[in-house]
């Protein structure tokens, strides 16, 4: 499972939105999004999943791999993240 969280008011977090867009778009993917600025459940899943690796959003978990990116990162990040294989 692919987690992203995010903040409403976050301008990182909105500038990763084309590529999560992207991703799910050209991969067939899905990405599930939780905002946890205004979120408190939504908060606490993330303090499970971030703890000891980010403290901030944007925040990105592939909960099979365990891998994880901490702020903003470019397109192929995330395809690595996603472990797609672009072989």
């Amino acid at each position: 499972m692919l987690l992203q969280f995010y903040g409403l008011e976050c301008g990182w977090c909105h500038k990763m939105v084309p590529f999560v867009e992207r991703l799910e778009k050209e991969h067939g993917i899905k990405v599930e999004k939780y905002e946890v600025w205004h979120n408190e459940e939504n908060a606490k899943k993330m303090a499970e999943y971030a703890d000891g690796v980010c403290a901030g959003v944007p925040f990105f978990f592939n909960t099979e791999t365990k891998q994880a990116i901490c702020g903003a990162a470019p397109y192929e990040a995330l395809v690595e993240w996603a472990g797609i294989n672009n072989e």
